[in-house]
């Protein structure tokens, strides 16, 4: 559900823009950067909130409130892009309830088993299925019905699996603590936590939109940087501290190095892809978003496959042949000419692409499932999920100041599209080399 809400967001970009007045392409990231930058943010928190008040009631929660404000962003038809974008911000912290209330649910069902490898593989491996769900779908309503019905229709499903959940799932235990609740939720913490990463990303998701000639968007980075300070000083003494001081270590650092410069890569490649077939190729949104089924599909053979290496290998070498393939996936569209036909380098981008998706997110989730006791298994979900989201949402901002300088004038849209393609690019082989290193840094070391 948290990348069908991407992905419904893509196919009908240019509709949405067009009927709200978006008129510049640069802006139109917002749409997809406001509800990734809530879902990477808050996800810090709803961890927390799953250990204290029960996984099961807050995995609830979070489709209720996911669909609640998916109604609302299909009734800002009627009112304006600035409450469109809002209503896309908050839509995004639904997600961010349900992504480590979920991957909990499943950490403290399965014990440390290959089982629980392949559970934890075949969750990753729904993210291309419901982005491509989620786009083909919102291509429908748009194009033969009405775009805010690609929302409406969100709120349905998001309804009735809520009510299903609340049957289903058995409850799950919380961990009882008699300290104040402010504390156990690390409110200050989660106040400057959360600032920080709010303003230091719409500082450039904005600088993207407005130019970096504005001294406000200096003025936004400085005040996120700030709070972000402030709350490592906090954490560093907080007595129950959202990211607990014994899991920090280099390796941690190389994984959620991994993940960020990969993930960071995927938000680039998949807005850019969209707009590339959308704007130049001059495609249908139907038609665009059949053309990423081929995601869906390679996803759950990645999944699987991810699922049945886990146990077999390194799970170094997993991260590593995910970010070379987050690498050649974005090559093969940064360098794909216009009128080169599907099948060749843009199909083949489908393919490769997913399987950096469901090969990082897993390993990534499992090495810190097993650093971490039953009762934190939210917090090991929100690292990673945060780190997945938010960089998805920080891409795009990079990106965006690339693709404004290139394209200043808005007269060259394949070059500044390129442009932004070639900053994912340096991304990504940045993170095959965090990749390479970790590998080497955690090989096993011969006896003598």
């Amino acid at each position: 559900m948290t990348q069908a809400g991407v992905g419904q967001a893509l196919a009908i970009i240019n509709i949405t823009g067009d009927s709200l007045g978006i008129t510049e392409l640069a802006s139109r990231s917002w749409v997809v950067a406001a509800y990734s930058l809530t879902v990477g943010t808050f996800i810090l928190t709803a961890g927390r909130w799953g250990d204290l008040f029960g996984h099961k009631r807050m995995f609830v929660i979070g489709f209720v409130w996911f669909g609640s404000w998916s109604i609302l962003a299909g009734l800002s038809v009627y009112v304006d892009q600035i409450f469109f974008d809002f209503c896309r911000a908050m839509q995004g912290i639904g997600p961010a309830i349900l992504l480590p209330n979920g991957i909990a649910i499943l950490g403290t069902l399965y014990p440390p088993s290959p089982r629980k490898d392949m559970a934890f593989a075949m969750f990753g491996s729904v993210a291309p299925g419901g982005a491509s769900i989620g786009a083909v779908f919102a291509s429908i309503f748009a194009q033969f019905l009405w775009w805010p019905w690609a929302y409406w229709a969100m709120a349905i499903a998001c309804f009735m699996i809520a009510i299903v959940a609340w049957v289903v799932i058995p409850a799950c235990p919380r961990k009882d603590d008699k300290d104040e609740l402010f504390q156990r939720l690390d409110g200050l913490g989660s106040i400057f936590g959360v600032g920080g990463l709010v303003f230091v990303n719409v500082a450039w998701n904005q600088g993207s939109t407005i130019g970096w000639t504005n001294t406000y968007t200096y003025i936004l980075l400085i005040v996120g940087l700030v709070l972000l300070g402030i709350f490592a000083v906090i954490e560093s003494r907080a007595a129950h501290p959202l990211i607990p001081r014994t899991i920090l270590n280099a390796k941690l650092g190389f994984v959620l190095g991994c993940i960020a410069c990969g993930w960071g890569t995927f938000g680039i490649w998949v807005y850019y892809s969209f707009q590339f077939l959308l704007v130049l190729r001059g495609q249908t949104p139907l038609l665009t978003s059949a053309q990423f089924v081929p995601c869906a599909v390679s996803g759950l053979c990645a999944a699987v496959t991810t699922g049945v290496l886990m146990s077999r290998i390194r799970h170094a070498y997993i991260m590593l042949t995910a970010l070379l393939c987050f690498t050649v996936g974005t090559i093969l569209v940064a360098t794909a000419p216009v009128e080169q036909t599907y099948w060749a380098q843009t199909f083949v981008s489908m393919v490769i692409t997913p399987w950096g998706m469901d090969m990082s997110f897993p390993a990534g989730t499992l090495i810190l499932s097993a650093a971490l006791p039953r009762e934190h298994q939210g917090l090991a979900a929100s690292l990673v999920s945060t780190v997945v989201n938010y960089s998805i949402s920080l891409g795009l901002g990079f990106a965006g100041t690339v693709e404004g300088n290139v394209d200043k004038d808005g007269s060259d849209v394949l070059k500044g599209f390129r442009a932004a393609l070639y900053m994912g690019i340096g991304l990504a082989s940045l993170g095959v080399a965090v990749a390479a290193l970790f590998t080497i840094v955690t090989r096993p070391r011969k006896k003598t």
